[in-house]
């Protein structure tokens, strides 16, 4: 029948076509010449594939699977170890098995395993090791099983349904004792200070706002600047704290998603680091990561937003755990958001009255304006803005070319201006760059930083 004949020609291995090939030439040639052998060996040589596809048709088999991760959820940068463990699960004892194992491309290479003769009921442990280049939800599986007739002259394939999670989380980078918390942890009464640790005449103060609370006039320097006066204070750390992570396409230079081989040069980054993010929105999820991590362990109530909206947990309440936070962010990727209106307003509603940390990729003052109305409180917030250029030179594993000079001028001309406006509103304000680590930025935000008197957008302030 013609669709047996099609099934067995799309069976045949890139061998079996050779062999095929060079059988009808012989039968051509013997037939032309009138040699009887020659066309009796062309004849036997296409026997062989119809054989091999029929005796590979004939075959049944019943396998099961089952994966032991090892371990499920690991950060950026580690390995896991995959026992695969095939049984055979038929009354009959299998062929020769091709197995090859579905894996997404940035964990690696697919492995491949040969296993022949698997006895009824046998069991064969198999195992492999990923690399988790890229932070994300990836899935093991299915896998793809060939079998083999022994001359490798013919295959037959079949996918199976079964797979495993792995979670590759966003690495958790040591902040060091420095930060605006004070590396103070644990909770109590050391962790709840204020700007204003040295005595009345040192407290850091702005001009007043609408809608700030009366309580908080400030009559020493009312009285010495001839303008009103409000104290600035750092909420506690230790009562509730929350992020934005700006995750707009738009504000970073996201790098290809291309796998480094493991013997590769790392890409420019802080010294001593072997896996340094990629680009500048992979150091904010690994900044959110550690910032959050570090403030859950010290009893904050934890909360995180990005320019799309609120992370939250699995169970739907607002406060994250430090794992929770983990889980939510190895989701995260570049939003098609074009401002931060979203995320300012989420922020505001989650935030209240304590303090928050805020990862900017790269911005200028359009973008914080709405940011600063919305905190016009007497809070000492944190901003992290991100020099995206210095991820921008080409490196390995980057695959882009480098920003021109007028580009770079331009992004670092809005940055400064966005700085300023944010450290006039009472803002502390750091910059990240790719030579720097997460806690080097946390610490630059421990110590305040003074800035004059700016006016951007209708905005004025003077900052401590």
């Amino acid at each position: 029948m013609p669709s047996s004949a099609g099934r067995v020609l799309s069976s045949l291995t890139l061998r079996g076509r050779c062999v095929v090939a060079a059988a009808a030439t012989l039968l051509l040639v013997g037939v032309l010449l009138g040699e009887r052998p020659l066309v009796q060996l062309a004849v036997f040589t296409l026997a062989l594939p119809l054989l091999s596809a029929l005796v590979v048709a004939r075959q049944r088999f019943r396998v099961s699977t089952r994966r032991t991760v090892t371990p499920a959820r690991l950060s950026r940068g580690e390995s896991a170890e995959i026992v695969l463990e095939l049984a055979n699960a038929d009354t009959r004892s299998g062929g020769l098995w091709v197995l090859t194992e579905q894996l997404p491309g940035d964990l690696g290479t697919a492995p491949q395993f040969v296993v022949e003769r698997l006895g009824p009921g046998d069991r064969a442990a198999l195992r492999y090791r990923v690399h988790g280049h890229r932070r994300g939800r990836h899935v093991l599986g299915p896998l793809r099983l060939r079998l083999v007739d022994p001359f490798g002259l013919v295959e037959r394939t079949a996918v199976g349904a079964d797979s495993a999670p792995l979670l590759v989380l966003p690495r958790v980078r040591p902040l060091g004792a420095g930060g605006p918390a004070g590396g103070q942890g644990g909770g109590g009464e050391g962790s709840r200070r204020t700007i204003a640790v040295h005595g009345e005449d040192d407290v850091s103060t702005r001009e007043y706002r609408h809608g700030d609370d009366l309580r908080k006039v400030h009559w020493r320097a009312t009285a010495r600047t001839g303008e009103l006066m409000v104290r600035l204070e750092e909420r506690p750390w230790r009562a509730q704290a929350t992020l934005l992570v700006d995750t707009r396409a738009r504000a970073h230079l996201i790098a290809p998603h291309r796998v480094r081989p493991e013997n590769a040069a790392a890409g420019p980054g802080p010294a001593g680091d072997d896996a340094p993010p990629a680009d500048s929105l992979e150091w904010l999820v690994e900044a959110a990561a550690s910032i959050g991590s570090e403030l859950a362990r010290r009893g904050a109530v934890l909360r995180a937003v990005t320019d799309t909206g609120e992370l939250v947990p699995t169970s739907g309440h607002g406060r994250l755990s430090a794992e929770d936070l983990l889980d939510r962010l190895a989701g995260v990727g570049p939003s098609r958001m074009s401002g931060l209106g979203v995320g300012v307003e989420q922020l505001c509603r989650a935030a209240g009255e304590g303090p928050v940390v805020c990862l900017l990729g790269a911005v200028g003052p359009d973008d914080v304006v709405d940011l600063i109305r919305g905190r016009s409180g007497p809070t000492t917030d944190l901003a992290v803005l991100t020099d995206i250029e210095s991820w921008a030179d080409p490196g390995p594993g980057r695959g882009r070319r480098g920003l021109s000079a007028a580009s770079r001028g331009a992004l670092s001309g809005q940055r400064e201006d966005a700085a300023r406006l944010l450290r006039a509103a009472g803002w502390r304000v750091a910059v990240a760059r790719a030579d720097l680590s997460v806690g080097e930025v946390w610490a630059e935000l421990g110590t305040p930083t003074p800035a004059r008197p700016v006016t951007v957008g209708g905005l004025h302030g003077t900052p401590a």
